[in-house]
């Protein structure tokens, strides 16, 4: 599941300590829809300032830093039907997902994420591409769940969170390729793909091209920074606080193996740390 709670609660405490700090003058933040001054930059999270957290991953408006220019790689080229199939024929015919996520959902999807799998070099966007569908067929289990096992008995609300309050009639489990987690993950999701993410979570395991949607969004704010720092990075981004520093190895193993095996399989070396 996409459960790195203190990660991204300690980057809401940073942008939050910040703002005491400068006085919480109305011109410094806004909340969500941002409108901010032509000089700052409208963050992930929704709020005006400068600087990394504002203009750098995930900034919505203003003047954000520029992105790397993308190579002429096709990701769909390289996620052909016997790759994206070959994960799938591994679920049982039974499996909730085996109808629902689908090649032609994902590419659909990406129309939305233009930079995924089309940074630096071939072997890189290889390599993203890659390790991508390695935490995919970890989280969903060769593409048979939908919904993260028994989550609906597990609270995911952070009560804390007022930018993105939870529906006390709804449950903020796993969704998803990537087992979307949280009230503070669903309500921003929503708003930048364009669904309900705090009224109406249930559409991410309803809607499969909003549910690729929404793991693309992930990765493409909390995951690809991160790539170049290898595989191990990418592990510790999406579940760290759980799998990785000895707390569970042998699921990081398996991450680990459907990395490796993708990446024999599209041809490219997985390069180095691979463990988190």
């Amino acid at each position: 599941m996409v459960a790195a709670f203190n990660m991204k609660q300690s980057l809401l405490t940073l942008v939050l300590v910040g703002i005491i700090a400068a006085g919480a003058l109305p011109s410094y933040i806004e909340a969500q829809n941002c409108g901010c001054a032509t000089d700052q930059c409208c963050s992930r999270w929704g709020y005006c300032g400068t600087g990394d957290d504002y203009c750098g991953t995930g900034c919505q408006e203003g003047p954000c830093y520029s992105s790397p220019p993308t190579n002429d790689v096709s990701v769909a080229d390289i996620v052909t039907p016997e790759f994206f199939n070959g994960i799938l024929d591994e679920a049982d015919a039974s499996c909730a997902g085996k109808n629902f996520f689908t090649r032609a959902a994902f590419l659909e999807a990406l129309n939305s994420f233009n930079e995924f799998g089309r940074i630096g070099s071939v072997d890189d966007s290889k390599r993203e591409i890659a390790a991508f569908f390695a935490h995919v067929t970890h989280e969903t289990g060769h593409f048979c769940y939908i919904e993260e096992i028994d989550g609906p008995s597990k609270d995911y609300c952070d009560e804390t969170n007022t930018e993105y309050p939870c529906n006390p009639d709804k449950g903020y489990y796993g969704r998803g390729p990537i087992q979307l987690s949280w009230n503070f993950n669903y309500g921003p999701a929503g708003k930048s793909i364009g669904f309900d993410g705090l009224n109406s979570p249930e559409t991410v395991a309803n809607d499969p091209i909003i549910s690729f949607k929404t793991a693309l969004w992930y990765w493409t704010n909390f995951v690809h920074s991160v790539i170049d720092q290898g595989f191990g990075a990418t592990i510790r981004a999406i579940n760290g606080n759980l799998e990785c520093d000895g707390a569970n190895p042998t699921t990081v193993q398996k991450r680990v193996d459907y990395y490796t095996e993708y990446c024999n399989q599209l041809g490219v070396d997985p390069g180095n740390n691979l463990t988190c």
